[in-house]
C-alpha cells in the first residue's frame, strides 16, 4: 500500500461501503494513515517538498524561541528538571537553533529533558541526526511527560490537525462530508440539521451558506497539555496561521509542491491544513485556569524579541551573507510574507510572564 492510488482506493472503498465521512475522518486518513498517509512517509519540507517553514528560512527564528524558553525557565527559579516538548518538530531545525542559544544559560541543558512528538519516520531520522546530542525521547502520546514543569513548542502543528465543517442552512447547520458521486470523491452535506444552540455563540447569527470550522483534535491537545501545565507549571507556545476569535469562513486547503491543489485529489500525496481558531484554544486554556496572552503576529513577536538586532549582528559577522539575511528577515516579518498571516499564541501557568507579547 505505498502509492497514492492505493490510499485513494482505500478511501473510496470505505465511502462506497459505509457512506459519506466527515472531513475530519478524511483528513486523518489522508495525513496519518499508517502506511500511506502524507505525514507517515516522505519529508514534506523544503524546496523539493511541498512547503517551507520558518525555522528552515533562518536560524534566527529558532534562536529567539530558545531565548523565550530560557526566560521562562529563569522566571521559575531554574528548576533542576523540566520537559521541553516540541510538537511536530520537522527536521529538528527549530530545536537545534533554540538549544544552541539556550545552552548558554548555565544549568539549562542539564535540567532539560527533550521530548519530540513525531509520526514521520523520515523526519525522525533527521531529528535524531540534528538533536542526538541532547538525548531526545520520541513520544507516541502527546502528554506522556514526567511530573516536572513543561514547556511546549508547536510551530505549524495545529494547522495540520483534522477539522470538521458545518454549513448554515435555513433549518440549522449541516455537516459537510466527503462522499462519492459517479465514482468520484466530492463534498456534500449531511441532511440532518444541527440546531444553532449547539454551535458557539460567535457563529449563531451566521447567514445561510456560511461555513463554520471546528477542530476537536486541537481542543483535545490543548486540554491534555493545558492540564499538565496547570498542574506542573509551564507554558505552551504555538505559532501558526489562524485567527484570533471564532468565526465563520472556509480555510481548508491542499498544497503540493508549493502550489494549491484540490483537497480531494491524491490523498496521501498532498498536504492538507486549515487555519487555526486561536479563540477556541484560548477558551480551553482559560477554562483550565491558565493565563492566555493577547494573540500576537509573528512580526510583532519576533520584533519584540529582537530579530532586527539579531539580523544586524549576523550580517556584521557574515558580511557575505548580508543579502540572504535581509531576505530571510523580510520573509519572516514582512506583512506581505509571513509577518501578519502567522500568529503567536501563548498559554501559561499564572506564575509566569511571557516576553514578546502585547500587554
Amino acid at each position: 500500500m505505498a502509492d497514492d492510488h492505493t490510499l485513494g482506493e482505500l478511501i473510496d472503498m470505505q465511502l462506497s461501503q459505509n457512506g459519506p465521512m466527515s472531513i475530519a475522518t478524511y483528513m486523518s486518513l489522508a495525513l496519518t494513515h499508517p502506511r500511506s498517509g502524507y505525514y507517515t512517509g516522505k519529508d514534506p519540507l523544503g524546496r523539493g517538498g511541498d512547503f517551507v517553514t520558518a525555522p528552515e528560512i533562518s536560524q534566527m527564528f529558532g534562536e529567539l524561541i530558545g531565548f523565550f524558553i530560557v526566560n521562562l525557565w529563569q522566571q521559575m527559579s531554574e528548576p533542576k528538571s523540566f520537559t521541553l516538548l516540541e510538537l511536530g518538530p520537522g527536521r529538528g531545525t527549530l530545536m537545534q537553533d533554540a538549544l544552541r542559544v539556550a545552552a548558554r544559560a548555565e544549568g539549562f541543558l542539564d535540567a532539560c529533558h527533550l521530548q519530540l512528538f513525531e509520526t514521520n519516520p523520515a523526519l525522525k531520522a533527521q531529528q535524531a541526526e540534528r538533536l542526538g546530542q541532547y538525548n531526545p525521547y520520541w513520544a507516541s502520546e502527546i502528554d506522556s511527560v514526567a511530573e516536572d514543569p513543561i514547556f511546549v513548542v508547536a510551530n505549524e502543528f495545529f494547522d495540520a490537525l483534522p477539522i470538521r465543517q458545518f454549513v448554515k442552512g435555513t433549518d440549522g447547520w449541516h455537516e459537510r462530508q466527503v462522499g462519492l458521486r459517479d465514482g468520484k470523491r466530492t463534498f456534500g452535506l449531511n441532511p440532518t440539521p444541527i440546531p444553532d444552540t449547539v454551535m458557539p455563540e460567535e457563529v449563531r447569527s451566521a447567514r445561510p451558506g456560511e461555513i463554520y470550522e471546528v477542530s476537536l483534535a486541537a481542543a483535545d491537545v490543548m486540554q491534555k497539555l493545558g492540564t499538565r501545565i496547570r498542574e506542573q507549571k509551564g507554558a505552551l507556545l504555538a505559532i501558526d496561521y489562524g485567527y484570533a476569535t471564532t468565526q465563520t469562513g472556509e480555510t481548508l486547503q491542499a498544497v503540493s509542491h508549493h502550489a494549491y491543489a484540490d483537497p480531494l485529489e491524491s490523498p496521501g500525496e498532498i498536504d492538507l491544513s486549515a487555519h487555526v481558531d486561536f479563540g477556541a484554544l484560548a477558551r480551553v486554556a482559560t477554562d483550565l485556569g491558565l493565563t492566555v496572552e493577547k494573540l500576537s503576529t509573528q512580526r510583532d513577536f519576533l520584533g519584540a524579541l529582537g530579530i532586527v538586532e539579531r539580523a544586524s549582528a549576523l550580517a556584521r559577522a557574515n558580511p557575505g551573507q548580508m543579502d540572504a539575511i535581509g531576505a530571510a528577515l523580510r520573509r519572516l516579518t514582512a506583512p506581505e510574507e509571513m509577518g501578519t498571516l502567522f500568529k503567536v499564541f501563548c498559554a501559561h501557568s499564572g506564575d509566569l510572564e511571557a516576553v514578546g507579547f502585547p500587554s
